[in-house]
């Protein structure tokens, strides 16, 4: 009986994987090219499926990224892979919900600003840095640390200390009007 049982799994196995892509193998010039440009117009995206990239960024609310529209668990995916692939998001309008982070680097003078993104368990988080367009300082012109907020900006990265970081520039705290 586990003989069978185990044949089968193992013969399930072979048809998923002899079943996906192409039976041809490329060759030449011409595949090679084919290839790059399907690479330049499309995002392969997890399980298989292909989103072509012009259609990932067409949000609602005027917004190329809205966060705000996504379930917790999608949100999460979001940004990690605008961590993991900044380039794919400079100059995109974001917009994101969530607690208000505050950070003081003692040893530069340093502030910052981060909106806080939680997975669906809540058991881990992602900070997007957000600066202000404008004129304020801390804590006079902000929220309360771990206060619910939204904002919008445009998407940016930048490296300090050999890590990247996301941030949101020219931003807007949408849910006040910074009378905390």
């Amino acid at each position: 009986m586990r003989a069978i049982e185990l044949f089968s799994v193992l013969s399930a196995a072979a048809i998923c994987l002899c079943s996906c892509g192409d039976a041809k193998p490329a060759s030449g010039n011409n595949a090679k090219s084919a290839a790059e440009s399907e690479a330049a117009s499309e995002t392969t995206v997890p399980f298989g499926g292909i989103v072509p990239k012009e259609e990932k960024f067409k949000g609602a609310n005027g917004f190329d990224v809205d966060l705000t529209e996504l379930s917790a668990s999608m949100v999460y995916a979001e940004v990690y892979d605008m961590v993991y692939n900044p380039d794919d998001y400079v100059g995109k309008t974001v917009r994101a919900r969530g607690p208000f982070s505050y950070f003081k680097d003692e040893g530069t003078g340093n502030e910052y600003f981060a909106v806080l993104i939680s997975d669906a368990t809540a058991c881990c988080s992602q900070g997007i840095e957000f600066v202000l367009d404008g004129d304020y300082t801390y804590p006079k012109d902000y929220p309360a640390v771990d206060t619910e907020i939204t904002v919008n900006g445009v998407f940016n990265y930048y490296k300090e200390n050999g890590f990247t970081y996301c941030q949101l520039t020219n931003a807007v705290l949408e849910d006040s009007k910074l009378s905390w």
